[in-house]
């Protein structure tokens, strides 16, 4: 919920402010959202993705978690395969995922999220990712033991774009349309992948006051590139009016859940 410590008699200008520099302030390392807890809210999609990949881990023998963020969702996993590996490229994911996962007996290893994957042929029998921004399928299968399986949670397209066009306006057809579910399976078929399951879902998402929307865009760097509070004042001021006038802003999330198998 917003800060506390803003008075009750304070004016809309005094708490945006309030509101906008504490979430200015906060750490946005890792990928954990608890510190929007009251603040905002995001409906979950209904196939429980860790709890889907904790299943297929536990009966894996060596896995890859690509852009594994800050280790959250892997550490989650109740047993990890015998040997598990996790890529990152981001400094501050690194150390977190690295302090996070190497007492679970799981490695980090750093990669710039471009081919090649450094990693052998046929390494794994699982490869996993929750949220990639990029999807290699053609290094996917390339380290994909045979019979081996991919599981992964994606975004999918238009994702929050009510809250991305408020701030840059309507968006190309060909921006709306990117990270299709379908355009996936037609890439990881064309890269030699069999599709067994591809679901997409179309969630809710609400922002209860302005410092959720300022950390959301500060974390999701990719939402609104290059965003800074002084460069959007305007529109987060106006933004904050609509908020406290007609309620949360409401956007929605778009995911979809791909497995592939590369062929025995």
């Amino acid at each position: 919920m917003p800060d506390s410590s803003i008075p009750d008699t304070a004016s809309s200008d005094e708490r945006f402010e309030a509101l906008v520099a504490e979430a200015a302030a906060v750490s946005v390392d890792g990928w954990d959202f608890s510190w929007l807890d009251g603040r905002a809210t995001e409906q979950r999609p209904s196939w429980g993705y860790a709890r889907a990949m904790a299943d297929r881990m536990g009966r894996a023998r060596c896995a890859l978690d690509i852009q594994t963020g800050g280790g959250e969702v892997l550490a989650s996993v109740p047993k990890l395969a015998p040997l598990t590996a996790a890529t990152e490229s981001w400094p501050p994911n690194i150390a977190r995922a690295t302090a996070l996962l190497h007492p679970l007996g799981a490695v980090v290893v750093v990669d710039e999220d471009r081919p090649p994957l450094p990693f052998g042929d046929a390494a794994f029998d699982l490869v996993v990712s929750r949220h990639p921004v990029t999807t290699w399928w053609e290094e996917i299968t390339r380290v994909l033991a045979p019979g081996g399986t991919y599981f992964s949670q994606q975004v999918g397209p238009a994702s929050v774009f009510e809250l991305v066009e408020f701030f840059l306006g309507p968006q190309p057809p060909e921006v709306r349309g990117a990270r299709d579910g379908e355009q996936a399976r037609a890439d990881a078929v064309a890269a030699g992948l069999d599709v067994v399951d591809l679901r997409p879902e179309r969630l809710r998402t609400e922002f209860f006051d302005i410092g959720a929307v300022v950390y959301f865009l500060r974390k999701v760097i990719w939402m609104v590139p290059g965003f800074t509070v002084e460069a959007y004042r305007p529109q987060l001021k106006a933004l904050h009016r609509r908020i406290e006038n007609e309620g949360p802003f409401v956007a929605h999330t778009t995911r979809f859940l791909i497995e592939a198998r590369k062929p025995a």
